[in-house]
């Protein structure tokens, strides 16, 4: 027979007691199965995230059993994780700006004083707006995970509403949409392993053909402003295997950026200032949000024009998997490929798909570039240690470079790792709850809640990992941290929101560094000029970041000896000189 019991959660007035009705089996043989259910239950019926952090007292005394519940007579107070169900914290702010001045300029230092004050889950508001940021690798974890508890659906406090496309099907766009669903089954191939070795020769030509900008630069003896080139580089490399446009961004040392990469740029700019005020502003008739109304008709004109030189030679209707790995790009990719009921992506998925390869293939590998360089310029030897296992590898300047080939350098694997976790250019991944809950903790969010993964504070957070601040690349070797949390290391988001072209990235990267560190010994023109990121901009890019490119005339020989390990770090011997 069912038993109806009162349960409220800990933390709140005894008074709000739900009657629950409980299963008759409860109190079986089988006492750990028997405290499942109950707990399975009760987090239904609260909207508790993590069951096994549920616990029971009554009266203030623990019950430890399924029948200590079923005899007490008493409301039941439910626990989380052993605390009180609470409010999420966070600054008061004022009136009208809410918490936007503390917050901003510097949001990734004001956020982590955030974290420091309240914790690892706090919220503010900014004009109206309002945010949760973690910096928990646990709670990131649930907001990825595309549950009955979160999903990425973008609504106005969420950090993508000015640019959110309703009709998108993958970056700008909801997850339970049936535009979702198709763009789901049709990009995927695009952006796989095999898709992107294919791409590889362009993307070695693509810097290649760089080169005598830089060696001009070289010529001239002049220091160059990194984000700006890099830019110029990544679009350059994205225009061709995305877009099938040759954006001509190394005419010249002096050409500009192509117009669809400025526009671009721009709109990412705007949405920053525009996502971080109130409802109010995005709804202006003038101003920032008009003027991206008109970047984003613009931008419309481009991937139309582009689509349909695609489609004027004549489109073979291909399998996917056959057309990622035949197609010139990615646009090609997208008129030719068909599903096994001849389907082919829609038109209006197909234009914001190749928006977002575009859009966010340059502008992340971009950052991601010019914060490489930052770390070769400003951490000591990295630059050496890098060239080393390029030379070790029979690495010059006629090397292919494949997938199979940077699969064996492993420092370079880890540099590239550690530079994304010090410096990771992506920020605010947000999703949305999908209904009120309690987070582990004891934290109550309420529907529509916004939170935000905060990829950066996870990266450097010292509760997991071990002198964040210290740029240490050896550290990918330790059993710390692969012995680490899932989701304590996630450049690309995690979960099925998680970035389909992070492939596509780091094979780009991966082309481009070596290419670069081999040809050119790079210099900080000013070590005392501040470099500080922009943020007034979607992404962690860094501001005013000038260097030498030298271009290299000697190389050193291959290691004669083995590594030797030390306490201060590692090093390679090679002769009588060493690289610490």
């Amino acid at each position: 027979m069912a038993t109806t019991k009162q349960f409220y959660l800990f933390g709140e007035d005894p008074s709000t007691c739900r009657d629950i009705e409980l299963p008759s089996d409860l109190d079986q043989a089988d006492q750990q199965a028997g405290q499942e259910d109950l707990k399975h239950v009760i987090a239904q019926h609260f909207g508790i995230v993590e069951r096994s952090g549920i616990s029971f007292t009554s009266n203030n005394q623990h019950l430890s059993s399924v029948s200590d519940v079923l005899v007490t007579s008493e409301p039941i107070a439910i626990l989380i994780d052993g605390n009180k169900v609470r409010e999420v914290p966070g600054p008061k702010g004022l009136p009208y700006f809410g918490n936007y001045l503390e917050v901003y300029p510097d949001h990734l230092g004001n956020h982590q004083r955030m974290f420091n004050t309240y914790g690892p889950l706090f919220k503010t508001t900014n004009m109206g707006r309002t945010v949760y940021q973690t910096n928990d690798p646990a709670l990131a974890s649930i907001v990825f995970a595309e549950s009955e508890f979160f999903s990425k659906l973008i609504n106005q406090d969420h950090p993508l509403f000015p640019i959110k496309n309703k009709q998108a099907g993958v970056f700008l766009g909801d997850t339970d949409t049936e535009e979702w669903r198709v763009a789901h089954k049709f990009l995927p191939p695009a952006f796989g392993p095999k898709a992107v070795r294919h791409y590889a020769p362009t993307m070695q030509l693509t810097v290649e053909d760089a080169f005598k900008v830089f060696d001009e630069l070289d010529q001239r003896n002049e220091a160059w402003n990194v984000y700006p080139y890099m830019l110029k580089l990544g679009a350059q490399a994205v225009g061709k295997l995305v877009l099938g446009i040759d954006f001509r961004h190394f005419t010249s040392v002096d050409a500009p950026p192509h117009e669809l990469v400025l526009l671009i740029a721009e709109s990412l700019t705007i949405n920053k200032k525009i996502s971080s005020r109130g409802a109010w502003y995005a709804a202006l008739p003038f101003g920032d949000p008009a003027r991206l109304r008109v970047i984003s008709k613009r931008v419309e004109e481009y991937l139309e024009e582009s689509v349909a030189n695609a489609k004027s030679g004549g489109v073979e209707d291909l399998d996917l998997q056959e057309a990622a790995i035949k197609a010139e790009n990615m646009v090609d990719y997208a008129v030719r490929a068909t599903d096994s009921k001849g389907n082919k992506l829609p038109k209006t998925s197909l234009k914001e798909a190749l928006l977002v390869a575009t859009g966010a293939g340059f502008t992340t590998t971009s950052s991601l570039l010019s914060w490489l360089i930052y770390g070769l310029v400003t951490y000591p030897k990295m630059q050496d240690r890098l060239l080393q296992e390029l030379i070790d590898h029979d690495f010059d300047e006629n090397t292919q470079i494949t997938a199979e080939f940077t699969n064996e350098l492993t420092f370079l694997d880890h540099y590239i790792k550690e530079t994304q976790r010090r410096h990771n250019p992506s920020f605010q991944p947000g999703r949305t709850a999908l209904r009120d809950l309690i987070l582990p903790g004891g934290y109550k969010l309420p529907e529509g809640s916004v939170v935000i993964p905060a990829l950066h504070h996870i990266h450097n957070n010292p509760a997991i990992w071990d002198n964040p601040a210290l740029f240490n690349p050896d550290r990918w070797d330790t059993d710390a941290v692969k012995g680490r949390h899932k989701a304590a290391y996630i450049p690309f988001a995690t979960g099925p929101r998680s970035c389909i072209g992070f492939n596509f990235a780091l094979q780009e990267i991966k082309v481009f560094l070596p290419k670069l560190v081999y040809r050119y010994k790079f210099e900080r023109e000013d070590v005392h000029q501040t470099v500080e990121y922009d943020p007034m901009f979607q992404l962690i890019r860094p501001n005013d970041l000038y260097v030498r490119a030298t271009r290299r005339t000697e190389w050193p020989g291959k290691t004669t000896k083995q590594q030797v390990t030390e306490k201060e770090g590692c090093r390679y011997v090679r002769g009588e000189h060493s690289f610490l």
